[in-house]
């Protein structure tokens, strides 16, 4: 049964474009919460539905992403050496095509292949990738019910690393939008793009293209369900301590999912001061063929 999450908002903490800026979960009580743990999936298979967390509005370079290691697990900004790193624009996108974001009580195990791909590949060790492909641009942090519609099998740098195609419940276009179908003869164009996207979208930092499993096909909203399932149940295996292994998300504060409640983190907010300046190449845009 799905859970309402829109009651959840969210507090920022930093300044922003620099690597103190942090975005926190908000609970409804007003303490801090980990987007990662304490937001429900709420995954409703009859409605096709579950709760997604905003971390990259669509158009916006930032690569913003839940921390796994940051205690209460808030949306940082993703760094190279050292230093905030931005998303390239790929002709005619800039920044994401589509809000970006993920599944909470999700994790992509990178210990064990998925029982859905008849091959031996790992997970990515990161909660599951949420593409929301609405008309609303949503702020990092938003937490929101969302309609499944399908998947892309993802592989980057040889790990699986699925993308869950979805629509915000309050679109008015949620529901014409029923499988992967309804998308291309509803909204021709998109999925073509995100797929080409998702492609390319590193070429320009000097790495290969990316490739997909299933010919690069996009999988169906049934399959995709299965999907969600299964990293679910590796979330739940994780923070009950069933996984061991180097690298592993840390679990230390994180809600057991048998029981009530949530577990409130004691985490310094840093007021935001003016943002940092935004290096001028992110407005270049890339042509790639």
């Amino acid at each position: 049964m799905l859970q309402l999450s829109r009651a959840l908002s969210s507090v920022a903490s930093g300044t922003r474009n620099s690597p103190s800026f942090k975005t926190y979960l908000r609970l409804k009580d007003g303490k801090i919460g980990s987007f990662f743990h304490d937001v429900p999936l709420g995954l409703d298979k009859q409605k096709r539905v579950a709760n997604m967390v905003v971390e990259i509005p669509r158009w916006v370079n930032a690569k913003y992403e839940i921390s796994k290691d940051f205690t209460a697990n808030p949306i940082v900004q993703d760094t190279k050496k050292g230093k905030p790193r931005y998303l390239n624009n790929i002709y005619p996108n800039h920044g994401v095509p589509h809000n970006y974001g993920a599944f909470p009580q999700t994790w992509e195990s990178p210990l064990e292949s998925s029982s859905l791909v008849n091959q031996n590949i790992l997970g990515d060790n990161d909660p599951l990738d949420v593409i929301d492909i609405g008309r609303f641009v949503s702020t990092t942090g938003t937490v929101k019910p969302v309609k499944i519609l399908g998947s892309l099998a993802l592989v980057d740098d040889g790990e699986l690393d699925w993308k869950v195609v979805v629509i915000d419940t309050a679109d008015p276009f949620a529901v014409e939008l029923n499988d992967i179908e309804d998308v291309y003869e509803k909204m021709p164009g998109v999925l073509e793009n995100l797929k080409r996207w998702f492609e390319v979208y590193k070429i320009p930092t000097g790495k290969e293209p990316n490739s997909f499993l299933f010919d690069g096909n996009y999988k169906d909203t049934e399959f995709t369900l299965k999907v969600v399932q299964e990293c679910h149940e590796n979330w739940y295996k994780l923070v009950m301590g069933e996984f061991h292994g180097d690298n592993l998300p840390s679990t230390e504060n994180a809600t057991l999912p048998h029981t009530n409640g949530n577990t409130v983190f004691d985490v310094e907010i840093e007021v935001s001061q003016q943002a940092e300046q935004v290096p001028p190449e992110v407005n270049d845009m890339s042509f790639i063929k």
